[in-house]
């Protein structure tokens, strides 16, 4: 999987300035890529109510916004950070380098970006801002949130088509019982983050749960 998976852009909508959102999604997984979107949202006319914060909705309403952002946004671009990038780095540098490939990534360089959360990647090519749960105060890093989810939740979907023994296409790569029963019975396959099963692993599983 390369690091930058996909853009686009609509320039008849730009905005002047061009202020983008940015945020990620699978930060917290035991499995596969951190996903980060850069969103340009169109101006003039009110927003959808769901153009926001991704953890609001449910996985329906995610692809019905992401079809809604898509359509309509100036700018959609979305990087990742493998996970071998998130080994060696950690997965704070990584969900850093995967919101630079999709800053970098945008086809309209943004005057300006608002990331969620309290970092800021280092040598983007624009100034940026870090909000604080900047995916419920601003509807363009909400959007970011959307898109950035819905993204890595199809990517785990085709790695469930490879390593259907682990149930990716439902839990998406998160610390789930199923989840995590797989690993002990199959091992890790080469879409899971070592570190962050390592002590998993070692973990008994009580009986009756899940």
């Amino acid at each position: 999987m390369g690091s930058v998976l996909a853009t686009a852009t609509h320039p008849d909508r730009a905005l002047n300035p061009i202020v983008a959102g940015v945020d990620e999604a699978g930060r917290g997984c035991l499995a596969g890529p951190v996903v980060a979107a850069c969103v340009v949202l169109p101006s003039g006319g009110e927003l959808p109510s769901f153009v926001c914060d991704s953890k609001k909705l449910s996985a329906a309403q995610r692809e019905r916004a992401c079809q809604w952002i898509y359509r309509h946004a100036p700018v959609v671009a979305v990087g990742l950070a493998t996970v071998d990038e998130i080994e060696a780095l950690n997965i704070l540098q990584a969900s850093l380098l995967a919101m630079r490939r999709a800053i970098e990534s945008s086809p309209m360089t943004p005057h300006r970006v608002l990331i969620d959360g309290p970092h800021v990647p280092e040598g983007l090519p624009c100034p940026a801002e870090a909000v604080v749960n900047g995916d419920e105060r601003f509807p363009l890093i909400g959007a970011a949130s959307i898109v950035a989810k819905v993204f890595r939740d199809h990517l785990m979907v085709q790695l469930h088509r490879l390593y259907p023994q682990y149930g990716f296409a439902q839990h998406k790569g998160y610390a789930t019982l199923h989840h995590q029963r797989a690993i002990v019975q199959h091992g890790l396959c080469p879409q899971h983050r070592p570190r962050f099963c390592q002590n998993l692993l070692r973990l008994p599983l009580e009986e009756g749960d899940g």
